[in-house]
């Protein structure tokens, strides 16, 4: 088995090995995987937090030794928390970007120092909405896990991850996850709502908030009304979205 790190700010993953191909997820800088296929130009990759699968370009990443990986991954993750900073290489005082949401457990072995804000384990419940306040207005970008563009499912997982919980990335594997809940009422902020199309396939995901509000990402990211039918959209005024079930996490 091989083993990679991400040495870049953000990096596609796409469904096919191709630069045409739909990008399905990012890799933030630092985040770790597996190589389970490497090709001339692509490997394909699984991502050692959610498990989840794609192709990205072989200049787009740094081989990892499987000792190195393994010490990741029983490590706790450090996050930058500010929307956009840089590690400096000593040496050269080359900069590297950094975004919200990047991995920073491994920056001695990259050669590279930062000091900028981080975040590290488990948060308090009543901070996953402060952390998703930073994403209001990020653009609409399917596969997308940054400020810069986001979809629904990837500002979900990366709310809660900078908080130090797991999600898994597509909205309808986030579904099977936690407790559902019976009534919006028994809802607290924090909790997730997911939401179904016509065949009763989960295709959204957002954060509830307090006084029957939800943040998610629906163009940009937003705040709506909610309630037992569904998303109310304030600047339409019509239902944009069908409640199918609300899930506590954490």
């Amino acid at each position: 088995m091989q083993y990679g790190i991400c040495h870049l700010n953000i990096v596609p993953v796409r469904l096919e090995p191709t630069d045409t191909s739909e990008m399905v997820s990012q890799l933030l800088f630092g985040e770790h995987f597996k190589v389970l296929e490497k090709r001339k130009k692509w490997s394909r990759i699984r991502i050692a937090f959610d498990k989840y699968e794609g192709w990205i370009d072989n200049k787009q990443y740094l081989d990892l030794e499987e000792e190195n990986y393994a010490l990741l991954e029983s490590s706790a993750e450090e996050l930058s928390i500010d929307l956009v900073d840089f590690a400096v290489e000593p040496k050269t005082q080359a900069l590297t970007p950094i975004s919200l949401g990047a991995k920073l457990n491994f920056l001695e072995h990259l050669h590279l120092e930062f000091e900028g804000q981080r975040i590290v384990g488990l948060q308090p419940k009543e901070n996953l909405l402060k952390i998703a306040y930073l994403y209001l207005n990020a653009p609409y970008l399917w596969g997308g896990k940054t400020p810069f563009g986001i979809d629904c499912s990837g500002f979900t997982q990366m709310v809660y991850r900078l908080n130090g919980y797991q999600l898994y990335r597509d909205a309808s594997q986030q579904a099977k996850q936690g407790e559902a809940l019976s009534f919006i009422e028994e809802s607290e902020p924090g909790d997730l709502a997911f939401f179904d199309n016509a065949e009763g396939d989960i295709i959204h995901v957002g954060i509830i908030m307090q006084d029957n509000y939800i943040i998610h990402a629906h163009g940009k990211v937003r705040i709506d009304r909610i309630d037992h039918s569904g998303i109310f959209n304030v600047d339409t005024n019509q239902y944009s979205h069908n409640l199918r079930v609300i899930k506590k996490v954490i």
